[in-house]
């Protein structure tokens, strides 16, 4: 029987320092957008060397790719995983809600919402990293859609949609750029509100 072995654990570290990057580049992307993002500054911070890092990316656009990954994987498990361990419609709908706004309030990323940081920059500029922050726009407002579908409200499910997303993103927009008291909390309102069941 053969054995392959990796006595010197370097495919491990070569990951563990790949999810490194990716996170700080993610974190500095939040504040700054992805075009914040160079091999140089993340070398420098890191203190990785830039041939280091250029071996897991490869070039800006890629670096950028990964990153906006990344940020879906934590978006993923902090926000749509624990949603999911509610049923189907209102209760998981809610959910999501309130995950997002605590993802946001709790500062995950230190620049609030990585997903609504980086869609104005890139929302007229055609090209593989916007089709990535587009398609992750879209898969968040499509889960949205569906559980409202599912959830028996007053109120057209993508006009649900629609609007909860503009409430979190508002609040979002307000604690981050105005520092607005109770934003967040102003918002969960809004949508406690909007999320009506349809009357018997």
């Amino acid at each position: 029987m053969t054995t392959v072995a990796n006595p010197d654990g370097r495919l491990e570290r070569g990951e563990q320092t790949r999810r490194l990057i990716l996170r700080r580049a993610a974190d500095i992307a939040s504040v700054e957008g992805l075009e914040g993002l160079s091999i140089g500054r993340l070398s420098t911070e890191l203190e990785i060397s830039k041939s280091g890092v250029f071996a897991h990316f490869g070039s800006k656009e890629e670096l950028q790719l990964a990153t906006i990954g990344a940020a879906r994987k934590v978006f993923t498990t902090e926000v749509v995983e624990p949603a999911f361990r509610q049923p189907a419609g209102l209760p998981r709908l809610r959910a999501l809600c309130e995950g997002w706004l605590a993802y946001s309030e709790r500062r995950t990323f230190p620049g609030g919402c990585f997903f609504a940081a980086v869609q104005p920059e890139f929302s007229s500029r055609p090209g593989r990293v916007h089709d990535a922050v587009a398609e992750a726009g879209t898969r968040w407002t499509d889960l949205i859609r569906d559980q409202a579908e599912k959830s028996d409200l007053e109120a057209d499910p993508a006009q649900v949609a629609f609007e909860v997303i503009a409430f979190m993103e508002a609040a979002n927009v307000q604690a981050i750029l105005h520092n607005t008291p109770g934003a967040y909390d102003r918002a969960r309102t809004a949508i406690l509100a909007r999320l009506t069941p349809r009357r018997a």
